[in-house]
């Protein structure tokens, strides 16, 4: 397992009254006086934050970032003042790690003392993530977002792409936490800090001094809050220009799953996206009647393994901030995965027992199953129209055929369109376009076959999965699925493959095969889809290869999401974006290296066999 990122502990508390105490730490969180007055006066007037948001201009983008979020008290004090006076097109992004995050229900009881912070307070009660290492990306308001890095404040800063314009440098005192004021970390926050960059703390002890020093920064001890004496504030010599949101005209070539959450996110972001797409949205292999939100655990931490929980837990967050189950087109009540080999078993109980996978989001139902708390089943086409139905988002039938030499998409009738940013979203349709770099990218022939409810069948409510699915009946018909054959081309469907397909179920899941009607099993319907899927199994996210030289339109790619679809393109959307928009990135770096699409390139230098 990987020490970068390693199981998460909770923090323990004591309630003393209405403020939360560390007994592990022999500290409280805040000021048990006014908590709320003490961040003021030490974080939020520390940094000249009020003076500064108020100078921002229209697109400008400010970044804290933070060492210690607690019961996130000094990051919601900074949105409220960010939304009260700063220019409503300005961006905040807030950044903090945390290695010990509060319990669900302890946050609940810290934030029900902030009615000044109502609206936040319930926004980041809602949106908490579950208490997994690395990085969870929220949404607070409109032009506010906050990621939280659960794990090792220096490790996690080490994993961060953001240029930071204030830090506050908050967790337990020096001499009940030294950790977190150790050299090394002051140093790496010092490389992530912008020329004039601020900081502010609690603290004026002499080691934190010196090493704010060593690293950097510059110091004075102000008049403290309260019974303490002093506080510090401090800068990074220099001056800066403030930071800039990009945005524009974005085309998005794609109108499926991949597409349609990376066009929503764009335009969240005040991008005008043009979509195109030759046969309109989600026809492709995101247009399955059903598709099924779940993920595969595991017990080590590789990037890989990371990526397959991050996005599946990012995706559970879309699908409630979308409102999904609300709009009647998918339902959230977990998904059931039977073990049907020993490999697996191995791998689930692994996955359960490495402290990765909360018992609130992995949970053993039997010896045989898990269930996967988050997960669910919705609708493709459904989901992606809801996604596009935003003012900013114009969806226009055509093809892109190729890139140009400027990094311009080229329709099929020769003419080329002016943008400001090019995202490929087109699965296989990449291969061999030209000024695409060549991917080792491989069509999988998948047929789902949809069956005709039973009066036994239509009470079923969660997915399940074995080395198969099976869905909950829409409209009157379940999906049973699929077939994967590499290297078929067959577009039509094949009765055999309806066979193969009920043949599993009867094998793996014989009381719902007997609950569908068994030998009687009418298959209503049947569709073929092309999966497009990498050699590494991994999306290819990212700048394409060469677009980083060039200064022209860039170029990203949003593709090879295999069978995973729906629950890895919310997150990789939400990279895409921070990526066009130039803010902070909602992923570590060690995932988006692998994600990224110049890794084959970059294997085959290593292996001294350069592409």
């Amino acid at each position: 397992m990987q020490p970068d990122f390693d199981a998460i502990a909770p923090a323990v508390v004591d309630w003393q009254g209405d403020t939360p105490f560390s007994p592990g730490f022999g500290d409280g969180y805040s000021s048990r006086e006014d908590g709320a007055g003490e961040s003021r006066a030490v974080f939020i007037e520390g940094n000249h934050l009020p003076e500064r948001f108020a100078r921002l201009s229209p697109g400008d983008l400010f970044v804290i970032g933070e060492t210690g979020f607690g019961t996130g008290l000094n990051m919601l004090l900074a949105a409220d003042l960010f939304t009260r006076t700063a220019p409503r097109t300005a961006r905040l992004s807030l950044i903090s790690a945390e290695r010990h995050p509060l319990p669900p229900a302890d946050l609940a009881r810290a934030l029900c003392t902030r009615p000044g912070l109502a609206p936040f307070c319930e926004t980041l009660q809602a949106e908490y993530p579950p208490l997994t290492p690395g990085f969870h990306r929220l949404r607070l308001a409109e032009n506010i977002d906050l990621t939280l890095m659960f794990g090792d404040a220096e490790i996690m800063w080490r994993q961060s792409d953001a240029a930071i314009d204030a830090w506050f440098l908050d967790g337990f005192a020096p001499d009940r936490n030294p950790e977190i004021w150790q050299p090394r970390l002051l140093e790496t926050l010092a490389r992530h800090s912008r020329p004039g960059a601020t900081l502010a703390t609690f603290t004026v002890a002499g080691a934190v001094r010196g090493a704010l020093g060593a690293a950097g920064f510059e110091t004075i001890r102000q008049p403290g809050f309260g019974r303490k004496r002093h506080r510090l504030e401090g800068h990074l010599p220099g001056t800066s220009p403030a930071q800039r949101c990009r945005t524009g005209t974005v085309v998005v070539a794609g109108a499926g799953l991949a597409g349609a959450t990376t066009a929503r996110a764009l335009a969240e972001r005040g991008w005008q996206v043009r979509m195109i797409d030759p046969a309109g949205v989600a026809t492709g292999a995101s247009g399955n009647r059903a598709g099924v939100v779940y993920t595969t655990p595991s017990g080590t931490a590789t990037p890989q393994n990371r990526f397959y929980q991050a996005s599946y837990l990012h995706a559970a967050g879309w699908l409630r901030k979308y409102r999904v189950e609300q709009a009647g087109i998918g339902r959230f009540e977990g998904v059931v995965q039977h073990i049907t080999d020993d490999r697996q078993r191995a791998k689930l109980a692994a996955a359960s027992d490495s402290g990765h996978w909360p018992e609130t989001q992995l949970r053993w139902l039997d010896e045989d199953s898990v269930l996967l708390a988050d997960g669910g089943y919705l609708q493709p086409v459904a989901w992606c129209r809801l996604l596009l139905n935003h003012p900013a988002i114009a969806v226009e039938e055509g093809s892109v055929e190729q890139i140009d030499a400027q990094g311009r998409p080229v329709l099929t009738s020769g003419d080329s369109i002016q943008a400001d940013a090019v995202v490929l979203c087109i699965a296989g349709a990449a291969l061999g376009m030209e000024n695409v770099p060549a991917l080792p990218l491989r069509m999988i022939r998948g047929q789902v076959s949809e069956c005709r409810a039973t009066p036994a069948s239509r009470r079923w409510r969660r997915a399940h999965c074995h080395n198969g699915y099976v869905t909950p009946a829409i409209d009157g018909l379940h999906c049973v699925g699929a077939t994967f054959n590499l290297r078929d081309p067959e577009p039509l469907a094949r009765d055999s493959d309806d066979q193969a397909n009920l043949n599993q179920l009867r094998r793996n899941l014989p009381e719902r095969w007997a609950q569908l009607n068994g030998d009687e099993i009418e298959v209503v319907d049947r569709r073929v889809a092309f999966r497009c899927q990498a050699n590494d199994y991994l999306p290819v996210a990212g700048l394409s290869p060469g677009a980083q030289n060039r200064a022209d339109v860039p170029l990203l790619l949003n593709l090879a999401h295999g069978s995973r679809g729906i629950g890895g393109t919310p997150l990789i959307a939400d990279m895409i974006a921070d990526l066009v928009s130039a803010t902070p990135g909602c992923v570590d770096r060690a995932m988006a290296s692998v994600l990224d699409p110049g890794r084959f390139e970059e294997r085959a230098r290593r292996r001294g066999n350069p592409s």
